[in-house]
């Protein structure tokens, strides 16, 4: 992996490209060690071989008539997790009322429920080989919940996001997350994202939890 990121001509002013480096995904061996390494800090975790099987294990999770927020990931739409949450009735989907609301007027009823729902799924940027979590943000808009606020914390996280410890995590969201992430913010909301925030998952209050560790490629 190289040591510097320069712009690129082919992308925006200040732009950096994203380091191949960060995109290679872990062996299965290395994935069930990580998934050892989550237990071992009260954080369920399982090896499932691609985004298919993630996708049919985490509806398994999800208690009947929970209410359940899906935080933006590439990775849930990727799997078409993220539809599939809006869509069913099996559960109530907090989005499918919050992206209603007004942020002029309603942001307040917008904080309050992204806060604190029964249920949060989503992902990570970075997972170490000892079993700790490193979450990047722009708003902080997940982190409540993933940290405290829901009582089910649900994270499916691709083998491309394996690093050995958490210097190398946060060198890969400056270097590999943060230049996708910033692509997609400015041609989805035509302005720049940002690492304002990041929260580490070094351990958690057992059945909390559940990290589903997946054999591909998936997000960012």
């Amino acid at each position: 992996m190289s040591d510097i990121q320069t712009p690129v001509a082919d992308l925006p002013d200040g732009v950096l490209a994203p380091d191949p480096g960060f995109a290679r995904p872990a062996d299965p061996a290395t994935l069930h060690r990580v998934a050892a390494a989550l237990r071992a800090r009260g954080i369920e975790a399982e090896v499932l071989p691609d985004g298919a099987a993630a996708r049919a294990r985490v509806h398994e999770l999800i208690p009947d008539g929970a209410h359940v927020y899906n935080a933006t990931s590439r990775t849930l739409e990727t799997i078409g997790l993220a539809q599939d949450i809006l869509e069913q009735e099996r559960y109530d989907a907090a989005r499918a009322v919050l992206d209603t609301l007004d942020p002029a007027t309603q942001f307040a009823e917008f904080r309050r429920g992204v806060a604190s729902p029964q249920v949060v799924v989503g992902s990570v940027h970075a997972v170490t080989e000892d079993g700790q979590l490193v979450i990047a943000s722009a708003s902080g808009s997940q982190l409540p919940a993933y940290a405290f606020g829901a009582s089910q914390v649900i994270w499916v996280v691709g083998a491309q996001k394996v690093v050995p410890d958490l210097a190398t995590a946060f060198a890969r969201i400056q270097r590999y997350s943060y230049p996708l992430e910033d692509a997609r913010a400015r041609a989805a909301y035509g302005m720049p994202s940002a690492i304002n925030k990041q929260l580490v998952i070094s351990g958690e209050m057992p059945g909390r939890a559940h990290v589903v560790l997946v054999e591909e490629a998936l997000g960012f």
